[in-house]
């Protein structure tokens, strides 16, 4: 690869926010042609370093040089560095969902012809072409909002093509899609590589990914380049031990065997009707979970497991909910979250951004928020004690912070997570619901979280683990159960489950 032209060379990149070197004089390189990762813990400075790139953090607001097919770049938005042939896809997709596919295909550089107005058979002639590029067979007339994040994704990059790109960037990509999606995409990136020469830069923190398609990698731990790793060199033990500064021998810290308890939390023949989409979404689901357990709720996406949690936690979509739950053996009515939370339930959301933390306001804020009664006399917040209890959960769960002040969109989305956490405990649960805890952070804050988990299993809690990745079913759960399209699929305790048992149950259902 070293024989190689470098399409890009950043020379010396240091950025710098208030209170925080965010990339601390780094180097970096990539070979014309190439499937390039950039990897390392949340926090490290990878999007920051990609937004650099793109121009979203324009040239004078960061030192150093941008070299891009031999020429210095002073890109001042993200148009000057499209016009170059750098185009970015960020992990939120920047779709029009109420637009058709073939409008977001040309959106923001339509085809006009030497014309005031858009020449929409040109249009959708052209789209087609980039979607067939990327093997993404549907009707263009339909709205986005109707496709799958897997299809949306397939679109982005159609778009991408669409503006003749030269280096494609992508940033967690595979986050939030299922298996097939994921492995989709990664083989149409290779594709891409070899039919239209197109370089790529990916973040991602699924290594497997990594050793699957990367031809060189990029380790950046605090800002800074720790090493660069070509393809004989990659190795998932290596690039652990390089992000973190240590080697994690088991991703998932041990704990005693469970021992067995009384049942605190049971569903009844539940099932819950969505009246938007005229189905049921769980149909006579049957569950227990003990005291100082760990249960998992494994599936495909879409399956019905958080459907599951939300009908659990206060029916927060408002399904048409029969049958019974119960806590503590005792049936309770739980009609809205604040039910829920006074039954000792709290519920850890998959999407932390849209549903779980509040990002323009502070640490402080977003902890306390779910009890503020705990911080209030009168109808007035003590802010004192909301200060006391931030600090509190911020050492305690290791969050990274120069101030509990700091507000949420500035923290990592490991941080981000722990701090939902902190949210879900202050109001003091017996019952906690995790869904997808880990998504969309790196190993190095999976483990942080794996053990804060453990932690509060043996102070007595008792835990539900929605999760899309198997391994971590396995890896942290005592019972697991399995949901396929609504229905219970299956139940397995730890000892007997394998990934071939619950994929079975999964997709056989």
């Amino acid at each position: 690869m070293s024989e190689n032209k470098k399409i890009l060379v950043m020379r010396s990149i240091t950025k710098t926010f208030p209170g925080v070197k965010a990339l601390d004089n780094v180097n970096i390189h990539v070979d014309e042609g190439e499937i390039h990762f950039i990897v390392g813990e949340n926090g490290a400075g990878k999007s920051t370093l990609m937004k650099v790139l793109s121009g979203i953090y324009s040239h004078g607001n960061y030192s150093g040089d941008i070299v891009f097919n031999d020429e210095i770049q002073h890109f001042n938005s993200i148009k000057n560095s499209v016009n170059k042939g750098i185009v970015i896809i960020n992990q939120e997709l920047a779709l029009f969902p109420d637009l058709s596919v073939y409008e977001n295909v040309f959106v923001g550089h339509e085809i006009t012809k030497n014309s005031a107005f858009v020449n929409w058979v040109e249009t959708k002639n052209q789209a087609k072409k980039y979607l067939d590029m990327v093997g993404l067979k549907v009707d263009m007339d339909q709205n986005v909002r109707t496709l799958g994040v897997g299809k949306q994704q397939l679109i982005e990059i159609a778009k991408a093509l669409s503006q003749d790109v030269k280096l494609l960037i992508l940033d967690e990509p595979t986050a939030a899609l299922n298996e097939n999606d994921s492995e989709n995409l990664l083989n149409l990136l290779v594709e891409l590589k070899k039919k239209k020469d197109i370089t790529s830069i990916m973040i991602s923190h699924k290594l497997k990914e990594v050793e699957a398609i990367a031809d060189s990698v990029t380790i950046i731990r605090d800002g800074k380049v720790i090493i660069r790793m070509d393809r004989s060199e990659i190795n998932q033990n290596e690039i652990i031990k390089h992000m973190v500064g240590r080697e994690i021998d088991n991703i998932f810290p041990k704990r005693p065997k469970y021992k067995g308890g009384e049942v605190v939390l049971e569903s009844v023949h539940l099932s819950s009707f969505d009246s938007s989409l005229n189905r049921y979404v769980l149909n006579d689901i049957n569950i227990t979970l003990k005291k100082g357990e760990v249960v998992g709720l494994a599936g495909l996406m879409g399956a019905g497991r958080t459907e599951l949690a939300h009908s659990i936690f206060g029916n927060v979509k408002k399904y048409k909910l029969t049958g019974a739950l119960m806590i503590n053996g005792k049936q309770v009515h739980l009609n809205h979250p604040h039910d829920a939370i006074s039954k000792g339930l709290s519920y850890v959301s998959e999407d932390r951004k849209k549903d779980g933390l509040i990002l323009i306001d502070d640490i402080g804020q977003n902890i306390c928020v779910s009890s503020l009664k705990k911080i209030s006399n009168r109808g007035f917040i003590n802010f004192f004690k909301q200060a006391f209890f931030a600090d509190k959960y911020v050492k305690d769960l290791s969050i990274k912070t120069p101030s509990i002040y700091q507000k949420l969109n500035n923290l990592s989305g490991g941080n981000q997570q722990k701090v939902q956490i902190s949210k879900w405990l202050f109001a003091e649960p017996k019952i906690l619901i995790l869904d997808e805890p880990t998504r969309g952070i790196d190993v190095g804050a999976k483990y942080e979280i794996y053990t804060i988990i453990n932690d509060l299993i043996d102070k007595g809690m008792s835990i539900i683990i929605i999760s899309s990745e198997l391994p971590e079913i396995l890896g942290m759960c005592d019972r697991i159960y399995v949901i396929a399209e609504g229905k219970q699929a299956g139940e397995f305790d730890i000892d007997e489950a394998t990934p071939e048992k619950i994929m079975h149950s999964a997709t056989t259902a």
